[in-house]
């Protein structure tokens, strides 16, 4: 497993688990038994996925010990006003004192209470590192403009289709970490693996497509958390360190890039809505 310094100085896996969706005990015990099995430390979940209690509960008796593991979790807005009190709840779900990551999962409602609730967590050593989800370069500049602690990460859609060129420049010039979630493209754009090109390069190396897009993130310094419970998908998508993409194929991987996400952006927070029935 590879791994990246946030800005902070702690070390992050490069590719993680995700688990949205992942919403019965059954599904969590299974899906990340496998997971740690196969090698996967970083774990992202969020207080909307309605997973944190079940995957507490698998993490406990999983076999790894919780300082091995990298575990994520996000505010749900609805929870800003007392952002403090959610992510100790939070805690409690999960059955750890201490998370590595902890994040606001969206730039709605009162953001700036919820950033100064995870900066007293940070500051108590109650959380390791603290960032942002879904956040445009204008409205991540601003927030951190006016408080304390730089976002250490900002979890963004991102795949070959939006590959958030833009964004990304921001984010280097302020030393905040790219996750990117939905890494495959949330299942609207199947059809982009059976392209030509993608499959060419895939077969040139004995992997994948959908290896091939995760090979192009990670070499791009993106962290990404594929989310599957399948343990063949699990497998395949963990198996991307053992190749190499040329400098034209990373190329001609950014040359798909429509720079237009497909789940929606807090510009248009209509598709947010829908995307997520609110």
């Amino acid at each position: 497993m590879e791994s990246v310094k946030l800005n902070n100085g702690i070390d992050m896996p490069i590719l993680g688990l995700g688990t949205y969706r992942a919403d019965t005990p059954d599904v969590c015990k299974e899906s990340l038994a496998a997971a740690v099995e196969i090698g996967y430390r970083l774990i992202d979940t969020a207080q909307y996925y309605g997973n944190e209690a079940y995957l507490g509960d698998a993490i406990a008796h999983c076999g790894v010990p919780r300082e091995d593991l990298f575990i994520t979790t996000k505010v749900w807005f609805k929870n800003y006003e007392n952002a403090y009190a959610s992510v100790e709840e939070s805690m409690r779900k999960l059955k750890t004192d201490y998370l590595d990551l902890v994040l606001l999962h969206w730039p709605f409602a009162n953001t700036y209470a919820a950033w100064r609730d995870l900066e007293r967590l940070y500051a108590e050593g109650r959380v390791r590192a603290i960032g942002v989800s879904n956040y445009t370069p204008d409205r991540l500049i601003d927030l951190i403009q006016y408080n304390k602690v730089c976002p250490a990460v900002n979890q963004i859609e991102t795949n070959l289709i939006s590959q958030q060129k833009e964004c990304r420049k921001w984010l280097e010039r302020y030393g905040v970490q790219q996750m990117g979630y939905a890494p495959f493209g949330h299942g609207r754009v199947n059809e982009l693996y059976d392209d030509e090109t993608l499959n060419r390069i895939a077969d040139r190396h004995r992997k994948t497509p959908r290896q091939v897009a995760l090979r192009f993130l990670v070499q791009e310094g993106v962290v990404v958390i594929p989310k599957t419970t399948r343990t063949e998908r699990l497998r395949e998508n963990f198996d991307v360190f053992d190749f190499t993409l040329s400098d034209n194929e990373m190329a001609t991987l950014r040359s798909f890039d429509k720079a237009t996400p497909l789940i929606g952006t807090p510009e248009a927070p209509e598709k947010v809505i829908t995307a997520f029935g609110w």
